[in-house]
């Protein structure tokens, strides 16, 4: 039977992903050869500050329910929200509860492009490679080989055909170029792309068969004919801060989530996770920070900044107003009503 919701927002990890139902028809895929999920230790392991990320998120009933809705329809997640309150931490919860191995992360700038989150070429160091092992019988025939001076991105590690879904982090999509969401649209929609250095070569391999490193390991995994599909979709969270539009046929391909920020019920849940038992103080800088939001953009890790060093400084309760007050500065100006 089909388990609804996979994922709970519940602490403990468990292994309710293997019984996702099939995929809906046109999001079924195919990839070969089929690779097993990384060992907890295959990879390298999350941080500590990404682990406690992944411990303490305090997911809401909307964000159950629309996480689980990506994952049933094997889509990309669009999470928009203001700073702090949790678009990125959400990705690292998942991949925790659903035991999805380590979170492939891709930061975007204004100069990401496609091919960045797809793989890394480095031609010179081939050049070099061939250079030096010209003249050297004992050279390994390797060392010129395409495969050896290539990397798998994480987009391009996601779409590997895993037997269960990688966890995949697009972060701050919003600060990309016009082209990069449009461009992510065909590799999104297809689960599959091409490497053409691979393709090329594929002719001189036996087989078709070349091995490549992927995204922060020293794992190699096989690639045939140059051409890598996925099999399991991995879990695509994409995050932004809501500072531009994206084009319908974007959006259209994503389940969209809106965080919000919380209020006093949830804010005492995230400080007790993160910090324990909120005290009277604590409680008194929920109030304030609360106040404080109507008039202007506010993000809830100040909130936490400013109650640990209440508790950890010993300043008294004059200097600790004043550093609150220092701690929690807006970040940005709601709009204000038009002066007639």
């Amino acid at each position: 039977m089909p388990l609804w919701p996979v994922y709970t927002g519940a602490p403990a990890p468990h292994d309710g992903i293997t019984r996702l139902p099939p995929p809906p028809p046109w999001r079924a895929f195919d990839g070969e050869p089929v690779l097993d999920p990384p060992e907890k230790d295959a990879d390298a392991p999350d941080s500590p500050d990404r682990a406690h990320r992944a411990t303490t998120y305090q997911a809401t009933e909307e964000t159950v329910q629309l996480v689980n809705a990506a994952l049933y329809l094997r889509r990309p997640l669009l999470v928009t929200g203001p700073p702090g309150t949790g678009k990125s931490s959400l990705a690292y919860a998942v991949a925790r509860e659903l035991g999805l191995g380590p979170v492939l992360r891709w930061n975007i700038t204004s100069r990401s492009t496609l091919h960045d989150g797809l793989y890394t070429y480095d031609p010179l160091s081939r050049l070099y490679a061939a250079r030096h092992a010209t003249g050297r019988p004992d050279a390994p025939a390797a060392a010129t080989g395409i495969e050896d001076h290539l990397r798998l991105g994480p987009l391009g590690t996601a779409l590997l055909p895993y037997a269960r879904p990688r966890a995949l982090l697009i972060d701050e999509i919003d600060k990309s170029d016009l082209d990069l969401p449009n461009d992510l649209l065909h590799v999104l929609e297809e689960g599959q792309y091409e490497i053409p250095e691979l393709v090329r070569a594929a002719r001189d391999v036996p087989g078709g068969r070349s091995e490549v490193l992927i995204d922060g390991t020293d794992q190699r995994v096989p690639v045939e004919r140059g051409r890598v599909r996925c099999r399991a979709f991995p879990f695509v969270v994409l995050t932004s801060n809501g500072e531009r539009e994206f084009p319908p046929a974007f959006l259209r391909r994503c389940v969209s989530l809106r965080l919000r920020q919380p209020d006093d019920a949830h804010l005492a849940e995230i400080v007790r996770a993160h910090l324990g038992e909120p005290d009277a103080y604590a409680q008194q800088l929920i109030r304030r920070f609360l106040s404080r939001v109507g008039s202007g953009e506010l993000a809830t890790d100040q909130l936490l900044n400013a109650i640990y060093l209440a508790r950890s400084s010993g300043l008294g309760a004059d200097s600790l107003d004043g550093l609150a007050e220092q701690l929690m500065p807006y970040l940005g100006r709601s709009p204000q009503p038009d002066a007639f």
